[in-house]
């Protein structure tokens, strides 16, 4: 829920109902001790439960976290991160913003309140029995690994077998086994914990002690301690209390000494297992294991799996079948170069191709010596028949990250274009389509992985033997320095920044300041320098001087203050990343860098903008979102008219933005920015139409705020006064539109804007506002407003008579003459709050457009009468007997506060009809005396007492004393029931707890007094309870079925049940 500042309207809200912003502003102190004193019980308790859950998963039995544990711990720690920008938000307001602070505050307090009543119960088990102490790992098809596999398992089963080293060339499956042994081991359960670790070829102690611990999620414990020994000492201990385990150490290419990181030798006395991976035999010697080498396929063997990849059109053909048998025997069995010729080859149905790659994979292999060299080269053929030169440098761009990394693939394409791979199109959108083609062409060719990240965000990672392939090219022509993620402290030696070297990649590194000492003496030829993700604070003064064709430089999250002067000279950048350097706060003179196309400085602490950005007219990435930027140059802007991106911080109050700056930027695609006024973001729209662009991304602003939900296409415009202009959006297909403090509105939608992409409206304290759609202004068209929209809110609008209308007021015809029939038809979601004049919130015309409505909350309406009403018309044309069904399929809650005036639900000569309503919550409601009668989706003969099966009611104890529930029995006959629905044929189970302890074990029926002991109600019966009574002081709303109102202890509540005698 979104809050806006008070000021306006509030001379109308003196009478009861008392405005709650009034209060707000009064007891702002209040409120934020009350806050503090609610999120200092969440961290504790967070805490609590986090020492908790340690020792359940160091205690033996391979437990893993419960999922509900584990996510109620990540939300912890979000809601306190949260908390902690309210209160900085707060401390930070003025005076007049007190109430809005308040109702902030009160809200941010309620939120933690009711997630701590769901923090898990700490005298339940945290962990629960994991799948054997691990997770089963994603796996591909073995293709004649067999015998390997059943001769690691037996050795596994010995327990005189203490530690399996498992060996074999690169690519002949070792890992692809291993993998299937750990979910085999997963299933047997005889192990405790089974625990995974890449190791990779440069050999780290500190990560890979981190990564153990992070597989048994113990990672935070070794974060806080920087002595390797100590850490040793405290990863022992960790696996000790494990219990028996197996670990599995992925790809080890050099001795490890387990003393050294901390792993228990295995013993009889603890039952543990060492299983490896590596291509040397003499590692598994070294590390005393029990040796087992996995051999390539046999021609057989590896001929199916050729087949199995190459596509069922080749399959078929018998003329290519002989040379492709041959080239089968040149991939020497090894499933990774099987795999991957026979992606480069697949669907080739011309015998000259299959022939010719025969040759070439003979010649390769014929002129290199070595197992090793001789997989590199079977690789290298897949490499080079990519055709285009480009989609090849686009591969090797993918090793410059460390290995095994995770590369997101919205992140590799943007690098892609920044490195010129990617030709320059018509737009940048359309650049970042074709990478993603790239990416499809690389993971057909098999030297790509497709995989998905903990974020669930799509990420593409080489194979270990790809990424050695891809290096081995690297060494020889392009020439690249890769050091990435090694945890250096230094720059390279002189020695190795040769003058032909073209790309250094050191990301990822422990590298804290460049010296003088190190300065490569010559770079002539090096265009890409990546020095991201290291803390760097200070690099010297002529480190550029030497780099003439660097054209692309990445400093992002570094502590960097300042850059030297010498990065003025280069004359051929064309990339320059300086993202989350938090502490950079000045840049020397940028003149002399005119081929620059992409500047990012968001996250820095720059008050001005650089010197000579106005020479800057190539430029097309521009991200300044720099909260303490001071002023735009008058100017500056138009004349960077190639910008496809450009953001700037829309809440920094001293930047605003004008339609005239703007207006030249005719290929601008993505945009985030706060405009002067309403009429220059008018005008900006304006232009944009008038050149017939779409922006495909935007957040546009006009005043300040903070809103949190971001859609694709966003506008936010707060505290217009004295307009009358009409709004032009349309054009731009928006998706979120909020106006806050906007008096001069009528209605938002006319005949030239339908808003058919919103998805999310938010109208907050405009006096002048009517009503959301006038009906008038789509008398001669098809035009359906909001047929998108899903989540809409409407606050302290005291005109507001009618979603829907005609300037005449409501109509009474059909559905069809008053409402397009796609208007809302997406909403899910209304929330309405001080709305004075409004009597009926949704006529029962407007109901067919509603029908995957889900909640419904209205709070603070003083004239509100009924939520579902009936016109007049409606009324008199039913007979006397008849009766009118609110049909509202998909309502799920129903939630009221603070309506005084509110009667009733639905009209007295109707029905609800919605099966899937669980939640009414009342609060302050003393005229809303009747539940509405329901009738079930499909008549199957039920009594018309029938309530929706899992619904609750949430109510104060005085309103549940002399609430009336609906029944009549003609009413049940004319809605299909049998009659005979009396409410003195139900049992109202009314049971009392406290802190979950029952009080009572009687059923205390109403009506003809029959009693029951508790334990007479069956099971049924009582996953059916349907009312939940409060006794102490409401809560807020709890969308929950009755089973979970049922736990939640140390509240006091009676609980309700209906259910047939």
């Amino acid at each position: 829920m979104e809050y806006v500042e008070p000021g306006v309207g509030i001379a109308n809200c003196l009478g009861p109902p008392l405005c709650k912003y009034l209060k707000y502003h009064r007891k702002l102190n209040d409120y934020v001790r009350n806050f503090g004193r609610i999120r200092d019980e969440l961290n504790c308790k967070m805490e609590d439960i986090e020492l908790q859950l340690k020792a359940e998963l160091l205690s033996p039995g391979g437990k893993i976290p419960k999922q509900g544990v584990e996510n109620w711990l990540k939300d912890a720690k979000e809601m306190i991160a949260e908390a902690q920008d309210v209160e900085n938000k707060v401390r930070n307001g003025r005076y007049l913003c007190r109430a809005w602070n308040g109702k902030l505050v009160d809200e941010k307090t309620r939120e933690m309140k009711e997630f701590l009543d769901k923090a898990p119960n700490a005298s339940e088990a945290l962990a629960m029995d994991g799948p054997s102490g691990g997770l089963p790992l994603p796996t591909s098809e073995l293709v004649g690994e067999e015998a390997a596999r059943k001769e690691i398992w037996a050795c596994l089963m010995q327990e005189e077998v203490k530690k399996i080293g498992v060996w074999g060339m690169g690519g002949v499956g070792k890992t692809t086994i291993i993998k299937h042994i750990h979910n085999d081991l997963l299933k047997e359960k005889r192990f405790e914990r089974v625990i995974w670790v890449t190791i990779s070829k440069e050999f780290n102690v500190m990560k890979v002690q981190d990564d153990i611990a992070s597989a048994l999620k113990l990672k935070e414990d070794l974060a806080i301690e920087g002595d390797k020994l100590r850490r040793a000492a405290i990863l022992s201990e960790m696996l000790k209390k494990v219990g028996k385990h197996v670990l599995i150490l992925d790809d080890v290419w050099d001795e490890v000494s387990l003393e050294e990181v901390g792993i228990p030798e295995p013993s009889d006395s603890n039952g543990c297992k060492l299983v490896l991976t590596t291509r040397s035999e003499h590692v598994c010697k070294y590390m005393g294991c029990t040796v087992i080498k996995v051999k390539p396929l046999s021609a057989e063997q590896a001929l199916t799996l050729f087949l199995s990849k190459v596509g069922p059109n080749i399959v078929q053909n018998q003329t290519i079948m002989p040379t492709l048998k041959l080239v089968v025997k040149e991939c020497a069995g090894l499933p990774l170069t099987i795999v991957v010729v026979s992606g480069t080859l697949k669907g080739e149905e011309d015998p000259l191709i299959w022939k010719n790659a025969l040759r070439e994979l003979k010649e390769r292999i014929e002129k290199v010596e070595g197992v090793e060299a001789k997989v590199i080269e079977r690789l290298k053929f897949s490499f080079d028949h990519l055709k285009d030169e480009k989609v090849k440098s686009c591969f090797l761009h993918c090793a410059l990250y460390p290995e095994d990394f995770e590369i997101e693939k919205d992140k590799l394409t943007e690098c892609w274009i920044d490195e010129g791979f990617i030709d320059d199109m018509g737009t940048r959108q359309e650049m970042k389509e074709k990478g993603l083609v790239i990416l499809k062409k690389l993971k057909e060719n098999c030297l790509l992985e497709n995989i998905t990240n903990v974020n669930g965000q799509p990420c593409i990672k080489m194979h270990d033997a790809v990424r050695e392939m891809a290096l081995s090219i690297t060494r020889m022509n392009p020439r690249y320095i890769i050091q990435a993620g090694l945890q250096l402290e230094e720059l390279p030696e002189k020695e190795q920044w040769s003058p032909d070297i073209e790309k250094v990649s050191l990301m990822y590194n422990s590298i804290s300041e460049i010296s003088i000492d190190v300065l490569p003496t010559k770079c002539q030829l090096l265009t890409t320098l990546l020095l991201q993700n290291n803390p760097i604070k200070k690099i010297s003064i002529s480190f550029f001087t030497n780099m003439p064709c660097l054209s692309v430089l990445n400093l992002s999250s570094t502590k960097i203050e300042s850059l030297p002067n010498s990065i003025s000279e280069l004359k051929n950048l064309t990339t320059l990343l300086l993202r989350g350097c938090y502490e950079l706060r000045d840049l020397p003179c940028l003149s002399m860098l005119q081929e620059l196309k992409k500047l990012d400085l968001s996250g820095t602490k720059i008050e001005e903008f650089p010197e000579g950005m106005d020479m800057l007219i190539k430029l097309r990435y521009l991200d300044l979102r720099v909260f303490t930027l001071k002023e735009i140059p008058a100017g500056l802007l138009p004349k960077l008219v190639h910008l496809q991106h450009l953001g700037f911080d829309e809440n920094n109050e001293k930047i605003s933005l004008k339609a005239e700056e703007m207006e030249p930027l005719k290929k601008l695609e993505c945009f985030t920015g706060r405009f002067e006024d309403i009429c220059e973001l008018n005008k900006f729209i304006y232009s944009m139409q008038q050149s017939k662009k779409n922006l495909i991304e935007y957040y546009l602003q006009v005043g300040l705020d903070i809103f949190p939900l971001r859609r694709g296409k966003t506008v936010i415009i707060k505290g217009v006064q004295n307009w009358e202009g009409e709004l032009i959006m349309h054009p731009i297909e928006i998706q979120q539109l909020t106006i806050v403090g906007c008096d001069y509105f009528r209605n938002l939608v006319d005949n030239n804007s339908s808003f058919k992409n919103a998805i999310d409206l938010r109208i907050y304290d405009c006096k002048g506002i009517e009503c959301v759609v006038s009906l008038s202004s789509y008398a001669s068209s098809s035009a359906h407003p909001f047929q998108s929209l899903k989540n809409l809110e409407l606050c302290g609008l005291p005109k507001l008579s009618a979603l829907i209308m005609k300037d005449e007021g409501i109509g009474s015809a059909t559905t069809s003459t008053l409402a397009p029939s796609a208007t809302f038809s997406h909403l899910k979601e209304i929330m309405i709050y001080s709305c004075s004049s409004m009597k009926t919130l949704l006529p029962h015309w407007l109901l067919p457009n509603l029908q995957n409505l889900e909640k419904i909350h209205v709070d603070a309406c003083s004239q509100l009468v009924e939520i579902l009403g009936a016109a007049t018309s409606e009324v008199e044309e039913k007979r006397s007997d008849a009766l009118i069904k609110f049909h509202l399929p998909n309502l799920r809650v129903l939630s009221f506060s603070e309506l005084p005036y509110l009667k009733s639900i639905c009209s007295k000569i109707g029905v609800m009809v919605c099966d899937s309503l669980e939640t009414i919550y009342v609060d302050e409601c003393d005229k809303l005396k009747r539940i509405p009668p329901f009738a079930p989706l499909v008549g199957n003969g039920q009594p018309f007492a029938y309530a929706p099966p899992s619904l609750t009611i949430f109510s104060s104890t005085e309103w549940w004393e002399w609430y009336i529930f609906d029944v009549d029995e003609e009413k049940d006959k004319r809605v299909g029931g049998k009659g005979g629905g009396r409410i003195e044929e139900w049992v109202i189970c009314r049971i009392i707890h406290k802190t979950g302890e029952k009080k009572s074990g009687v059923a205390a029926a109403q009506g003809q007094g029959y009693l029951s002991e508790l334990s007479s109600i069956s099971a049924k019966a009582k996953q059916q309870l349907a009312f939940v009574h409060w006794l102490e002081t409401p809560i807020p709303l709890l969308e929950s079925q009755a089973q979970t109102s049922m736990q939640a202890a140390p509240y006091s509540f009676m609980e309700n049940g209906l259910k047939k005698a």
